[in-house]
């Protein structure tokens, strides 16, 4: 009767104290990044790695790649040595390997708040909300265009949360501002609702410079000349071909000392090789080019080395995410990355699935872990990912953000030391007794495990009666709306704030609306 009664005393003092729990994981301030304590995956031996790399060598200087409506990259790479046929320029093994070398292992992305800086390299592991869809979603509208009101609530909600820790770049499209100007406002609402590292334009030249220029109002001209502050995701044209609008782009990050993003977008079958290792070679040798076009750029400056392999129904040629055959391949692509030295950006939490439900999050699980075990250090798409990147949902975001919390505790491995080794409670509980109510449970439970804020743990009557039977879509959806209604600003300077409103509308004035 006594352990029985310690047993639900202790077990009500637990579940008394959970809610505050909970209350306090939603509310809590996240670390600024990861320093992951889990070693990498490394599953393919240095033979095979060899032969991956010397077919990539033969790529690059048997068919090589074309660089089009760029003449700057193409002069680049004829004073470096390469061999320019026209647009087709090839490469001798070992020429791209020794250019890159002079990029950083590892940077600092300064953030308007130097409490939430980023370091991108080595250890560290960094989780950005989803990126580039043209729909928004959520259980109450359905599916539709994103606006500007998307965008920014996007921005809050990642803000909000303690377990993402980059404001990202193009959440969603804000498809009801001009196609040539949306960029303008996108920054700007990444610079005032978050005080977050984020992202910046890559759809033409010229506003990857508004975005730079943007940075350089919130940061100074001389920091952000020394320091990176802002990134730009650049996408090859797989197979082999990069165009003049991303090369511009990379070039104008790369000139102005800030950080590329270097990403292939390999569809198995389609862009690339239907085989994975074929396809893992091609992605290489894309990306090594881009990172190397940095360095010819301005030597120094800080790149990443990005990945994103997919796979496809050979059936109906449609594109499918989270499957294993890309996860495994992340693992390749992380040995790969390592052995040049550079960041790497690989995987996210990937999904073909149309609602936020259990495809969903089977999905994005799978490719999830790929870019934790890979060794990824900038994990675009971290939340937020729905019906293959066509839509990004609100319920999803916040599901995502939870399971990010999970991965925190996930890379934090196992501690050994006195406390976590626990003799003391060994002493005290002895065989055959319960450890719920002992000294060394009360001083760590607060601790011991992360506590999900949207996981419903208890009793099924506790769960039908009393929470209405709700899934984890419902409770997603009660959630974004709790969090949006309780978003506070961070604090701007108004002297920059008003600044940077001056370059918007002085930039806007100065050209017609495109709606392309």
């Amino acid at each position: 009767m006594v352990a029985t009664a310690a047993v639900e005393n202790t077990t009500r003092r637990t579940r008394g104290a959970r809610p505050q729990r909970r209350e306090g994981a939603a509310k809590a301030k996240g670390v600024p990044y990861i320093q992951r304590n889990i070693p990498t995956y490394d599953i393919l031996s240095e033979e095979n790695l060899q032969k991956i790399e010397r077919t990539a060598d033969r790529v690059l200087a048997e068919v090589g790649i074309e660089f089009r409506d760029d003449p700057a990259a193409i002069e680049l790479w004829r004073r470096a040595g390469a061999k320019v046929d026209g647009l087709l320029v090839r490469f001798e093994p070992g020429m791209l390997n020794e250019i890159v070398a002079t990029a950083p292992a590892q940077f600092t992305q300064h953030a308007r708040n130097p409490a939430n800086n980023v370091e991108i390299g080595g250890k560290n592991v960094v989780f950005s909300p989803a990126y580039g869809s043209p729909f928004v979603m959520d259980l109450d509208k359905g599916r539709r265009y994103g606006t500007i009101e998307d965008f920014r609530n996007f921005i809050k909600l990642a803000q909000s949360s303690p377990w993402l820790h980059h404001s990202g770049g193009t959440i969603c499209e804000p498809v009801d501002v001009p196609v040539n100007k949306r960029h303008l406002d996108m920054v700007y609402s990444h610079i005032k609702y978050s005080d977050r590292a984020f992202m910046g334009s890559i759809t033409a030249e010229e506003r990857a410079e508004d975005s730079i220029d943007m940075a350089r109002v919130l940061f100074g001209a001389d920091f952000v000349d020394r320091n990176c502050v802002i990134l730009g995701n650049v996408n090859v044209n797989s197979p082999l071909v990069w165009d003049g609008t991303m090369t511009k782009s990379l070039r104008a990050y790369a000139r102005a000392n800030q950080a590329a993003v270097i990403v292939p977008f390999i569809l198995g079958g389609a862009m690339g090789p239907v085989t994975n290792a074929g396809a893992i070679a091609q992605s290489y040798a894309e990306t090594l080019a881009g990172c190397a076009l940095t360095q010819l750029e301005r030597k120094g400056a800080p790149v990443i080395f990005g990945n994103f392999l997919s796979s496809m129904s050979l059936r109906s040629g449609s594109p499918t995410f989270g499957t294993p055959e890309p996860a495994i391949g992340s693992m390749v692509i992380g040995q790969l990355a390592r052995r040049l030295n550079l960041p790497l950006r690989c995987a996210g939490n990937f999904s073909n699935s149309k609602l936020p439900d259990g495809q969903a999050m089977q999905e994005g699980l799978m490719s999830m872990l790929s870019a934790v075990h890979c060794g990824a250090n900038f994990i675009l798409h971290s939340a937020g990912f729905l019906d293959g990147l066509l839509a990004m949902s609100y319920e999803k975001f916040v599901m995502d953000a939870d399971l990010c919390g999970a991965l925190h505790s996930y890379l934090a491995g196992v501690t050994v030391d006195d406390n976590t080794l626990a003799m003391d409670a060994f002493l005290e509980v002895g065989p055959g007794s319960h450890f719920l109510g002992c000294d060394h449970t009360m001083r760590n439970y607060q601790t011991a495990f992360w506590d999900s804020t949207l996981s419903d743990n208890e009793p099924f009557e506790k769960w039908s009666e009393e929470g209405g039977s709700t899934d984890i879509a419902t409770r997603a959806n009660r959630q974004w709306k709790k969090t949006l209604a309780e978003y506070e600003a961070p604090p701007l300077d108004e002297a920059i704030d008003e600044a940077l409103c001056d370059y918007v509308e002085r930039r806007k004035a100065g050209m017609a609306d495109a709606w392309y």
